[in-house]
């Protein structure tokens, strides 16, 4: 089964964090992603850019609008995500429990539902 691990935690430039804070967190991702491939079930991972370098983009009625910024004017941000394939939601609860984003943040574990494969969407399993 497919689930996206979403890291979300509160938006803070790098004076707020310290360079001590960051090479600490660089290093402890770069941990959990080597734990992820070492067990073969990473299929990505990516790390976001800030949400004040988003673009929201709707089209209602024909009527497209795009706007700067965050969709949501929220304290927290989607900082980044990892796509794990594993057998089951217990697996994937167990790999968020040792991301390093819990330990400050909030990591949202989601099943995929359908994917596009080979020109066609198929049901995630």
């Amino acid at each position: 089964m497919r689930y996206t691990l979403f890291l979300h935690y509160p938006e803070m430039t790098e004076n707020d964090i310290g360079e001590e804070a960051i090479e600490a967190g660089k290093a402890a991702f770069h941990a959990y992603g080597k734990a992820l491939e070492e067990a073969g079930v990473l299929v990505s991972a990516e790390v976001l850019q800030t949400s004040a370098k988003s673009t929201t983009l709707t089209l209602r009625d024909g009527d497209l609008r795009i706007q700067d910024g965050p969709f949501a004017d929220t304290k927290e941000q989607i900082g980044g995500t990892f796509v794990l394939e594993v057998p089951d939601l217990d697996a994937a609860l167990a790999w968020a429990e040792k991301c390093p984003a819990a330990a400050w943040g909030t990591v949202e574990i989601r099943p995929s539902a359908v994917r596009f494969v080979e020109g066609r969407w198929v049901a995630a399993s």
